[in-house]
């Protein structure tokens, strides 16, 4: 799928267009109405991720950060990263590979979240309290990352992807920020590899997600846009085609609960 949608407007004018849902708009008006979006949901972000995948998203966290095998004294970017579920994950096992090894190497994190709400709320997790001085929060772009080259030994984005406006940029940014054998991390809502699984699970998605999105957080839009933005994401081999064209190699997919979700993993060159 490619990435901009030319939208005429007159004969010497070309307007480039993104999708935000089924909607075309310019990019500068995705990342606005992004952060509008997250910082509507902020509050309730962790509750509804919960109930929206019946607390599944949690087991593809935890495969997520055992493909990257996090190891002691390691430094992991968290792109999109929210209330931090990644960034506490990739330390505790980093930990843990430490302990086993007598190394204690301390691992760190950056949250860095375009989204100050967003931030504000992974701060206020109670269980982040044991992290303060593991785990920094910063507000920045996926697209213009304010990190410097080669900082990172591993990056990651889960569920915020398929949110920025121009991807090819983000990629070629997380690889900028990555050692030469970095590691990357994308987990994103994907496409189901069965047809009749997929017209249920659009039916589940577009019916009961957006109901329990105004129930719950009082915001049925911003739900409404999140269902229709996961169909407008590229399926897995054209977004496995994305990270290899920026620069990745050895790019891996693997599908989660049928496709529902999918890890695309890669290294860093």
């Amino acid at each position: 799928m490619p990435l901009w949608f030319p939208r005429m407007t007159d004969e010497t004018d070309t307007e480039k267009t993104v999708s935000f849902g089924f909607e075309e708009v310019s990019p500068d008006e995705k990342v606005s109405r992004v952060k509008g979006v997250f910082r509507s949901v902020a509050s309730r972000y962790d509750v509804m991720n919960d109930l929206m995948s019946a607390g599944v998203h949690r087991l593809w966290k935890h495969d997520t950060i055992a493909k990257l095998n996090p190891q002691p004294g390691e430094h992991l970017i968290d792109v999109a990263g929210g209330t931090g579920d990644l960034s506490k994950a990739f330390i505790d096992r980093a930990d843990r590979a430490g302990h086993r090894r007598g190394r204690e190497a301390a691992a760190s994190a950056v949250v860095c979240d375009i989204n100050d709400a967003m931030l504000d709320a992974g701060r206020a997790r109670g269980d982040m309290a044991a992290y303060a001085d593991r785990i920094s929060w910063v507000c920045g772009d996926a697209q213009c990352l304010p990190f410097g080259d080669r900082s990172a030994d591993a990056l990651t984005i889960a569920f915020g992807i398929r949110n920025v406006a121009d991807r090819a940029a983000a990629l070629s940014e997380f690889r900028r920020v990555l050692k030469p054998g970095g590691r990357l991390a994308v987990l994103e809502f994907s496409h189901m590899t069965v047809p009749m699984l997929q017209k249920l699970y659009d039916t589940y998605s577009f019916n009961i997600i957006p109901r329990m999105g105004e129930l719950v957080a009082s915001d049925r839009d911003s739900y409404q846009y999140l269902v229709e933005s996961i169909r407008r994401f590229p399926k897995q081999d054209a977004f496995r085609k994305e990270v290899g064209d920026a620069g990745f190699s050895g790019v891996s997919v693997t599908n989660f609960s049928g496709g529902i979700a999918a890890l695309h993993f890669g290294w860093a060159v």
